[in-house]
């Protein structure tokens, strides 16, 4: 029996997950942000933060398909070159025109425009090719819109047909598109509500750093240009975040965790450090955080490249709690960490319903072979066979200080932790970057 003043010993914290792991572990209790309204133009890209129900009918009546003349079908069947058929012309119905104007008693016909409503006495539109043209009186020469005897009305789109009353129009979480907003313009919504942006604060660690506009100190062999700046940040803004790139700390814990407060204090809801993160003599990140009350969730993960990195969460005093996402510092380490653990973090806090990127099976054109029991990601550019299948290629060498590599790649391929070589011509996942994914979950079978 322990003694009443003792304590048990603290849970180790996770080292080296497997990427699943990794991942599950970021986006656990994950939930999209409060909702607001914003006008419908400056929808576009946001997530719908409920369902949108249509107060109309889409199409709001019955409507011509083409422009031609809207008939009777019994008097238009058997029409044809040889034998054509000649109706009365009793009206013209325009798109946004009254259809209730126009009756068609037996032997008529009312020329109509696409979209224009349908008169409840016509079963069927003509297609004006069908015909002469006539105004006064029309000749049909071809009965292949009104054929057999099916009840549809032919050429004719049903009030209702896309949208009914009542019915949902879009669903919540949907990523508004163009599409997406024709239809909520089509519905009547001015405004629309959508899950807040996430606030993202991005802070790189490194006494070696300098902004672009200080290049000479790079032309003079003494710094280098901060390129994560530049990558997350637009990483994160392609995410649907907003954004506050607040600079350089130098390998300091001090100087760290000062700037990381000023990060927290500044409102983000995701913090995300790149460098600071390995074992190194000058890595000071997690001490810096820890500081700040940092609870970290795990550290590491078996994964190339990438695999120092770091998450975990910083409960503020206002009852926010905001996550810290810790990257390598290399290049390309830290752009394919951000795109497989930041971007879905970013999107299910945005509320996007699909969080992930689409993932493809891919064909190789050449041997891949992997130099440890790691899950990697290898920059690759995927492009279409003349069999019509998707090839990938790697686009170079593939270490993670080689940026050009990245930008060169649209898709990251998906090398599985226990294969260790794939011959040309076998198959692998591909994430294609730049497209939502159906199912993230099958990259990583």
């Amino acid at each position: 029996m322990s003694d009443a003043g003792s304590t048990a010993p603290p849970t180790p914290l996770p080292t080296r997950l497997a990427f699943a792991d990794a991942l599950a572990a970021v986006l656990d209790d994950v939930a999209a942000l409060p909702p607001e309204r914003v006008p419908l133009r400056a929808a576009l890209g946001r997530a719908l933060a409920a369902d949108v129900v249509s107060p109309v009918d889409l199409p709001p009546w019955d409507n011509a398909a083409m422009d031609g003349y809207a008939v009777r079908a019994a008097d238009v069947r058997g029409a044809s070159a040889d034998g054509p058929v000649t109706l009365r012309v009793a009206g013209a119905i325009p798109a946004g025109g009254d259809a209730s104007a126009v009756t068609l008693a037996p032997g008529d016909a009312a020329r109509i425009s696409t979209g224009a409503p349908v008169p409840s006495t016509a079963d069927a539109v003509v297609r004006v090719e069908d015909t002469d043209g006539g105004a006064q009186v029309v000749c049909i020469v071809d009965d292949r819109d009104v054929r057999g005897d099916a009840p549809q009305r032919r050429n004719v789109r049903p009030r209702g047909e896309d949208v009914r009353a009542g019915a949902r129009a879009l669903g919540g979480g949907a990523t508004i598109d163009a599409a997406a907003l024709g239809v909520l313009a089509s519905v009547g919504c001015a405004t629309v509500p959508v899950a807040r942006r996430p606030r993202v604060a991005i802070v790189s660690s490194g006494d070696e750093l300098v902004t672009v506009e200080e290049f000479a100190e790079v032309v003079a062999g003494r710094r280098i240009v901060s390129s994560n700046t530049y990558t997350l940040e637009a990483q994160a803004r392609l995410a649907g975040a907003d954004v506050a790139e607040l600079g350089f700390a130098r390998d300091d814990v001090g100087a760290m965790r000062d700037r990381f407060a000023a990060a927290l204090d500044g409102g983000c809801d995701v913090l995300v450090t790149s460098g600071g993160i390995s074992v190194g003599e000058h890595d000071h990140t997690r001490e810096a955080l820890g500081a700040l009350g940092l609870a970290q969730r795990f550290w590491r993960a078996r994964i190339r490249p990438g695999g120092p990195l770091g998450f975990g969460v910083l409960p503020r005093p206002d009852g926010r709690v905001v996550r810290w996402l810790g990257l390598p510092g290399n290049p390309v380490s830290a752009m394919v960490t951000f795109e497989l653990f930041g971007r879905p973090l970013l999107r299910r806090l945005g509320g996007h319903q699909r969080a992930f990127r689409r993932a493809v099976a891919v064909t190789l054109a050449e041997r891949v072979a992997t130099p440890a029991p790691l899950t990697h990601f290898l920059r690759a550019s995927v492009d279409v066979d003349d069999d019509g299948r998707l090839v990938a290629r790697l686009t170079g060498a593939q270490g993670s200080n080689l940026l050009t590599s990245m930008a060169c790649a649209d898709a990251l391929l998906v090398v599985p932790e226990a294969v260790g070589e794939v011959p040309a011509g076998g198959v692998l996942r591909a994430l294609l970057l730049g497209s939502d994914a159906l199912d993230a979950e099958a990259a990583f079978a």
